[in-house]
């Protein structure tokens, strides 16, 4: 379940959404050094696997109407950041805020084409898997906010294994060509794995700077 919101008024608010499989307790890290930057983090938790982008689209949009907040901003890793478009694309109507994604399958996943060969892969990957392979997410239209894209270099993980000859550079589970999103208006490459980089400082100093002024710092 989602952690219920604050009853304290923020300015600014931070929602992160975690992966496919992911818990959220994988991103406390990255929500330490947000609040040190002065952000009021929380986390939002789904069924990543039984639901699809609608159900859990709907979902999150319920969950942000409980923040009381004057801007609420969203990080996304991973099919979490697809997860924050299915939002824009199905509940547009939003509060302020810029959106940052950290290794999201904006352009499909290779990885996920290969094991969708096998039925077991195809079931504990789940519903938004298919839709994702299925380029549903390709027919949204880009959300109307300030959307910044992080793609990780570091050939390191469990794609690597499973995929042969994964093209480079990848994050060793996606590729930066999979994880850039055309619409975003900043995208930034670091040496970072797909998990790795919620664990990385620099990954979230970047994530504050964009989330603060609309720009990664360069």
């Amino acid at each position: 379940m989602s952690k219920p919101a604050t009853t304290f008024e923020w300015a600014e608010s931070i929602v992160l959404i975690h992966g496919l499989w992911f818990p959220g307790c994988l991103m406390a890290l990255l929500a330490r050094r947000l609040r040190r930057q002065g952000f009021n983090v929380c986390f939002f938790s789904y069924p990543s696997v039984r639901s699809d982008f609608t159900a859990n689209a709907a979902r999150l949009s319920r969950y942000l109407e409980t923040l009381d907040a004057d801007s609420v901003h969203l990080v996304g890793h991973s099919l979490g950041g697809i997860l924050i478009r299915a939002l824009f694309h199905l509940h547009p109507r939003q509060k302020p805020g810029r959106l940052v994604t950290l290794g999201a399958p904006h352009g499909g996943s290779q990885v996920a084409a290969h094991l969708s060969q096998y039925g077991f892969w195809r079931r504990v990957m789940g519903k938004e898997i298919a839709q994702l392979l299925a380029a549903e997410p390709q027919q949204w239209l880009p959300p109307p906010r300030d959307i910044g894209a992080i793609c990780g270099t570091r050939s390191f993980g469990i794609g690597r294994l499973l995929v042969r000859h994964l093209p480079r550079p990848n994050d060793g589970l996606l590729t930066v060509k999979e994880s850039a999103y055309p619409a975003a208006y900043e995208h930034l490459a670091l040496p970072v794995s797909h998990t790795g980089m919620l664990f990385s400082r620099t990954v979230a100093c970047q994530v504050a700077a964009f989330l603060k002024n609309g720009r990664f710092d360069p």
